[in-house]
C-alpha cells in the first residue's frame, strides 16, 4: 500500500443484519483529485459515506481502509475528523439550543486545543466566518440562530458546505450536496468550494444528478451498483449515463 493516497479502499464489505450493503468495494485517491460516485437509489452510495466518517455501529464489515495511511478501523469517530476528513451529511440534524456560532466556534477552537493552538480571535474569526457566508449567498442571521433548526433545505446544505470552508479537510465526502438547492445556490456552493480545493484537498462527492458536474473538475466518475463500483470513466461516461441511464449496468 502506497502512503501517498489520501484514501485506500480495498475489498471492502459492510452488512447489516446479515443483509449486505458494500460488496467488495475498492477505490484509491490521491491527495488533490476529485471522484464523484454515482448510481441509482439503494445501492450502499449514503451507506460508504457514513461508514467511512466512523459509522460503524450495528455493521459487520470485513476488507481495509486507509486514510492518509493510517488504519480508518484503528480511530474513533472524533480522530478520523482531526486527522482530516469531513463528512456533509445528507440529512443534517437539527440541534436546539446549539447556536451556529457557538458550534462552529467549539469544534475550531478544539482542533486547535489538540494540536496546542491558542483559541481563536474572536474579531478574525467573525471575519472569516462572514466572508465564506458572503461567498455562500447566506444571511448572517443565520450565525445566531440553533443549528439547522428550521433552516431551509438550501440552507442546511449551505451550512453543511461553511463547516467544510471552516475546517479546510484533506478529504470532503459531500452525500448529494445538491439536494434542496436551486440553480443559483449551486452555483454558489461549488465557486466556494472550487475557491477552497488545491492539490492537497480531495473530494469525494455522491450525487444522482449529473447537473453538478457542471460546476466542477472531476478526475474520475464510478457508477455503483450492488455495493460496488461496476464502472469507472470520465466525460463519455458521464454522456453514456444521461443517455441510457444506470440499468445497463446492473
Amino acid at each position: 500500500m502506497s502512503k501517498n493516497f489520501v484514501l485506500e479502499i480495498s475489498n471492502l464489505f459492510v452488512s447489516l443484519n446479515d443483509k449486505k450493503i458494500i460488496n467488495d468495494f475498492n477505490l484509491n485517491m490521491l491527495p488533490g483529485e476529485v471522484h464523484v460516485i454515482m448510481g441509482p437509489n439503494g445501492v450502499g452510495k449514503s451507506t460508504l459515506a457514513r461508514f467511512l466518517a466512523g459509522d460503524y455501529v450495528n455493521y459487520s464489515f470485513s476488507g481495509s481502509v486507509l486514510f492518509n495511511g493510517v488504519d480508518l478501523f484503528k480511530l474513533a469517530k472524533n480522530e478520523i475528523s482531526l486527522n482530516g476528513m469531513f463528512l456533509s451529511f445528507q440529512n443534517p440534524i437539527d440541534i436546539p439550543g446549539v447556536s451556529n456560532l457557538d458550534f462552529f466556534k467549539s469544534f475550531l477552537n478544539y482542533r486547535r486545543k489538540i494540536n496546542g493552538i491558542e483559541p481563536l480571535d474572536n474579531i478574525s474569526f467573525l471575519n472569516e466566518v462572514k466572508t465564506y457566508m458572503t461567498s455562500l449567498s447566506m444571511d448572517e442571521k443565520l450565525l445566531n440562530r440553533y443549528l439547522n433548526v428550521d433552516f431551509s433545505g438550501g440552507e442546511k446544505k449551505k451550512n453543511e458546505v461553511l463547516q467544510l470552508l471552516l475546517l479546510k479537510p484533506r478529504l470532503s465526502i459531500l452525500d448529494e450536496i445538491d439536494s434542496g438547492l436551486d440553480v443559483d445556490s449551486l452555483k454558489n456552493v461549488f465557486k466556494s468550494i472550487n475557491n477552497f480545493k488545491n492539490k492537497n484537498s480531495s473530494f469525494l462527492i455522491i450525487t444522482h444528478y449529473t447537473r453538478i458536474l457542471e460546476y466542477i473538475d472531476i478526475d474520475f466518475i464510478h457508477v455503483m451498483c450492488d455495493g460496488k463500483i461496476v464502472k469507472t470513466g470520465n466525460t463519455e461516461l458521464l454522456n453514456d449515463i444521461n443517455s441510457n441511464g444506470y440499468f445497463q449496468f446492473t
